[in-house]
């Protein structure tokens, strides 16, 4: 019973993560160029949480760092097109302060057993180092879409973001073969083509 649950909970990640994709390209596909709709950033910090805790049932820690670095991305990128103030007051400080909480209540309790994650005998440390440098790989398109929306003042999705999600995915879908990981491998493999796609968008307006 407890892996359905696990599984459903990282399930639903991968639908809300592949819904705001799907919102993403359909609303581009429209306008013939590159939009980033609210919709995007606000499933993806829900899909994020969701993941997280995924990520620590499995005692993944790849899944967990990658969840933990783009999570405050998400809410940064909300308040650039002012939607974060519009969330209501209870909800912005529950999904600011939860995540912390959680990291700091079960480490200071010790169920967060360090060892465990980065010594897992279902994950070799050779997988393991894959699983994270795929995961930074992945995250750094966010670290790079901030950098480039702060500069602007307009939050947007550039082309360096496009090619690192390809390559970064392209990572995380080995990871997923070896790891016989269902949840990644569906949710990155549909996400290639979204990323091929935009990447293709941004080129032809250039052009």
């Amino acid at each position: 019973m407890k892996d359905y649950l696990v599984y459903g909970i990282g399930f639903l990640a991968q639908i809300l993560f592949s819904s705001r994709l799907i919102i993403q390209w359909v609303t581009s596909e429209k306008q013939r160029k590159v939009i980033t709709p609210t919709t995007f950033w606000t499933l993806s910090l829900i899909a994020s949480f969701l993941l997280f805790i995924y990520g620590y049932l499995r005692l993944d820690f790849a899944i967990m760092l990658g969840q933990a670095l783009t999570y405050f991305i998400y809410i940064r990128n909300l308040q650039l097109q002012g939607q974060w103030q519009k969330f209501p007051k209870v909800l912005r400080y529950f999904l600011f302060i939860v995540p912390v909480v959680i990291v700091i209540f079960y480490y200071n309790n010790n169920k967060i057993d360090l060892e465990l994650l980065f010594k897992n005998e279902a994950i070799p440390t050779w997988l393991l180092v894959l699983g994270i440098l795929a995961q930074l790989v992945f995250t750094l398109r966010f670290v790079y879409q901030w950098i480039h929306s702060e500069r602007k003042k307009v939050s947007s999705l550039p082309m360096g973001f496009w090619v690192l999600s390809l390559i970064g995915a392209s990572m995380i879908l080995t990871y997923a073969i070896i790891r016989k990981d269902p949840v990644l491998f569906i949710g990155h493999l549909f996400g290639v083509v979204i990323y091929t796609r935009n990447a293709i968008l941004i080129r032809k307006t250039r052009d």
